[in-house]
Parts: structure tokens; C-alpha cells; sequence
């Protein structure tokens, strides 16, 4: 591994971009290879073998692609497929998941009650409680499903009146009375997060809201200049944005989540 090779990311779909958005603000001179994987989204719906086979062919093809490091920017891939892709980058590349560096702020901040929000899949799977209450039993987590964000958000209801009802809807509940920081488990949920601080502020609460694309890239960033090997000269090639299934619309959502133009790339696996 060297510090000019790319970074590389997946996800089901496009809401990791949030994630390969944050990467590049924090780390401008890295280069990113990322893969949706929109012909098999949502996988919140998928076995865990499934989800399993679908990261070793991309966490293959990212390497194939000479990436020094391949980031999971989605919940449930990172619940179920972290050891396999871990196995699979073996001493070729570094392997992260958006998971446990959120676990690891929470802990780090020694918060003592937090909330966690996210897709069914991923809160029924209890990940985030059970990372929590393993690194650190003292701390009360509570979880929250919240089914109707990421489609409101694909669907461009991220400002207005309408997302803020729902958002309100969901978020004025009794599970996460009293919680000292509220974390946004999905990758879609980012776009949504001033809407989230602005009705903590309305209610006069005080709750930190973290964002996992945030915290994950500042993670990947932290690792790999502890390692030498974040990128010192910005790169001359472009960003590459691949997906296993195109259509127009996705690539009209990319536009919402990654915050720019990009030009999607079909590749079969």
C-alpha cells in the first residue's frame, strides 16, 4: 500500500455518498472509487449471506481497482459483512465500516443515555446497542426505528414543512426522552441532520446529533495518516462512481446525496 492509491467505498445504493462527500472534504487530496450496488438495494431486506456474497465481489472489484482502503458506507453491510471484507483486504488494504467509529465517539464522550434512529433492518438487528453495551455496559441506549426517512429523503423531502412533521413525528417519542446525543443510523439521515439540531432547539433540548458519514470520515482519516498513508499531493485523476444496475433517476439522487454532479458507471459483477 502506498498514500497515492484511491480510497474506495460501497454501498446498496447511493446514500453512501454521503459518506464518500464527507471523505473528500475532510481528505481533498484522495482519490475515490466508489460502487453503488442499485441492482441489489435495498439489502436491509436481504439474508446475511446474501449481503455477504454481494461485499466480497465489490470489496474484489475495489481492490482489482488498486484501492488502499475499502470503507462500508452502509449500516447493514457494515453489521453483517465487516469481518468478510476484513478478511478479503488482508494485508492489501484497510477495511472500515461506519459502525464503530460512531461507538467509539460515544464512548470517547462518555455520554451516559443516547438514541439511535435508523432503517428497520438496521435497528432490528440491534448492531449499534450491542456495540455499545459491549464497549461500555454502563451507557443506555435506546433504539429507534424510523421506516419513513429514507425514502422522504430519496424522494427530495429534505427542507419544508413536510419532512419536519415527520421528522418531529418520529423524534418526539418517550424511548428517547432525556438522551444526550442521537445517532443518525443511516446513511441518508446526514442530509437531514440541521433539520434534526433545529428541532432540538426549538424543543430547548440539548442533544448532540452525530452524523456517521462525519465521524466515519474523520476515522478513515485519523487511520491512515497514523499509517502513513493518506495522500500528500492532490490526485490528478478523477473520482470514479460506479453502480451494479443505472437508470436516470439514480443518477438525478446522487445529485442529492454526494452534492455535486457525478457521472455513474455501469459495471456487472
Amino acid at each position: 500500500m502506498n498514500n497515492n492509491q484511491p480510497i474506495g467505498l460501497f454501498d446498496s445504493g447511493v446514500g453512501g455518498l454521503t459518506v464518500a462527500n464527507a471523505i473528500a472534504k475532510a481528505m481533498p487530496n484522495e482519490r475515490l472509487i466508489y460502487f453503488g450496488d442499485t441492482a441489489h438495494l435495498p439489502y436491509g431486506d436481504k439474508s446475511a449471506d446474501l449481503i455477504k456474497g454481494y461485499a466480497e465481489n465489490i470489496t474484489k472489484f475495489l481492490l482489482q481497482n488498486n484501492c488502499k482502503a475499502v470503507v462500508i458506507a452502509c449500516n447493514t453491510a457494515s453489521s453483517v459483512a465487516f469481518e468478510v471484507v476484513q478478511d478479503i483486504c488482508a494485508d492489501n488494504a484497510i477495511a472500515f465500516n461506519v459502525i464503530d467509529p460512531v461507538v467509539k465517539k460515544i464512548v470517547d464522550q462518555e455520554y451516559h443515555k443516547v438514541g439511535i434512529i435508523g432503517t428497520l433492518g438496521t435497528i432490528g438487528s440491534n448492531v449499534y446497542y450491542d456495540k455499545i453495551k459491549t464497549a461500555k455496559p454502563s451507557i443506555r441506549a435506546y433504539s429507534l426505528a424510523t421506516p419513513l426517512l429514507a425514502p422522504m429523503i430519496e424522494s427530495g423531502f429534505v427542507h419544508g414543512q413536510i419532512s419536519e412533521l415527520v421528522i418531529e413525528n418520529y423524534l418526539v417519542n418517550d424511548i428517547l426522552e432525556e438522551i444526550e446525543a442521537i445517532v443518525l443510523g443511516c446513511t441518508h439521515y446526514p442530509l437531514i441532520k440541521k433539520q434534526i439540531e433545529q428541532l432540538y432547539l426549538r424543543l430547548n433540548k440539548s442533544v448532540e446529533v452525530l452524523a456517521t458519514n462525519e465521524i466515519a470520515a474523520d476515522f478513515v482519516k485519523k487511520v491512515l495518516e497514523e499509517k502513513g498513508l493518506a495522500a500528500t499531493q492532490k490526485s490528478t485523476e478523477p473520482h470514479h462512481f460506479f453502480v451494479s444496475d443505472y437508470t436516470a433517476s439514480f443518477e438525478q439522487t446522487t445529485r442529492l446525496f454526494y452534492g455535486a454532479e457525478v457521472k455513474l458507471e455501469r459495471v456487472s459483477l
